[in-house]
């Protein structure tokens, strides 16, 4: 049996701690380490016992949470998940911690209903249990500039055999979850600006996906955006499916676009990689290219695997350029995959694909 997850809990509100504790206690592969209020007494707790990951909260007195992820990074690399409110300032400063090294951003929990704190519960644990998996590698030189689990099923019908009648355009469609933030950005950085129309799964909270599409379009030659609904899927553009919402392609003639809609969680997400890439498989079949990047769980394996079967071209992120080896290794072992490759070269053989 695996030893338990070590978690220390670091945020200055004492309620927040409380249902944390309460929160990932619940989960039998986490344990507890402690919680300590603010940086300060999370240094004094990190010496007499180092965790295997934090959550940190990203404003504090005394020491803001960027500034302690820094020396944590800098002197003793542990797994951080930084815990968030829903302000967009907190957004903002949520995701530029992921450029300094946080694997993976969590939405304060959500208590107001028994569903909201179930889904909470379920996406802030799945979040720690990943943060534990994760490859903690160097920051690149940045340019200037336990529910029911429910498939796609419950979102969208399953694909019909054939899919539409092709039209000339192609359409990508790209599911990542830990280490997606970084991983996506290398990808869409080396896209030209007529790069054919894309549509994105990113596992991340509501809110952070229109702070982090703002920050992906400041450095990005083509458009993003996060989506809305109706939003067509044009060249030279990329819809980020907004945090708490499915995303799904559909076609009217040789048109596509994007439905926003609300739904269950599935694969233990919202969106789910999984709906997208369906909607994808009925609406596009050969059309497509699909993509699946780092992240833990299976989410979007069964949908690529409708894909393939739908005629797309399918590619897969490499283990070792990946966070977390794990929605990558699950369509793999299922055979829907073309090709497995690094991270650095996901972009030209997208292209290629698209050229065909």
């Amino acid at each position: 049996m695996r030893d338990k997850i070590k978690v220390l809990i670091v945020d200055d509100s004492a309620v927040v701690r409380q249902s944390l504790e309460e929160i990932l206690s619940s989960d039998p592969a986490i344990e507890i380490m402690g919680s300590a209020a603010d940086p300060f007494v999370a240094a004094i707790k990190i010496k007499k016992q180092v965790p295997d990951v934090i959550t940190l909260d990203v404003e504090m007195p005394r020491m803001d949470g960027i500034t302690f992820l820094q020396k944590i990074m800098s002197q003793h690399p542990i797994p951080v998940v930084m815990c968030s409110s829903l302000a967009e300032k907190g957004s903002e400063t949520a995701l530029k911690a992921m450029e300094y090294g946080a694997v993976d951003i969590i939405q304060k929990p959500r208590m107001e209903a028994k569903k909201f704190f179930e889904e909470s519960r379920i996406m802030i644990c799945d979040a720690v249990k990943a943060a534990a998996r994760a490859r903690i590698k160097s920051i690149s030189t940045r340019k200037k500039g336990a529910a029911k689990k429910l498939t796609a099923d419950a979102v969208i019908a399953p694909p019909t055999r054939v899919a539409m009648v092709r039209t000339t355009e192609k359409v990508i469609t790209v599911g990542a979850s830990t280490g997606g933030t970084e991983a996506l950005r290398v990808f869409l950085e080396t896209l030209p600006y007529d790069a054919p129309g894309i549509v994105i799964v990113q596992h991340m909270p509501e809110n952070f996906t229109k702070a982090f599409s703002k920050r992906l379009n400041d450095i990005c030659r083509i458009e993003v955006k996060e989506a809305a609904d109706g939003d067509s899927v044009l060249r030279g553009s990329a819809l980020i499916g907004p945090g708490n919402r499915h995303i799904l392609l559909k076609r009217s003639g040789a048109r596509y676009y994007v439905e926003i809609k609300e739904g269950p969680l599935v694969c233990r997400h919202r969106p789910s990689v999984d709906v997208l890439f369906r909607s994808a498989a009925r609406y596009a079949g050969s059309n497509a290219v699909g993509v699946i990047m780092t992240g833990m769980g299976d989410d979007g394996a069964k949908g690529m695997l409708e894909m393939k079967q739908a005629g797309s071209a399918t590619i897969a992120q490499d283990e070792e350029s990946c966070i977390v080896f794990g929605m990558p290794n699950e369509a793999i072992k299922l055979g829907c995959v073309d090709k497995v490759l690094p991270l650095k070269n996901i972009a030209e053989m997208v292209l290629r694909e698209c050229s065909a």
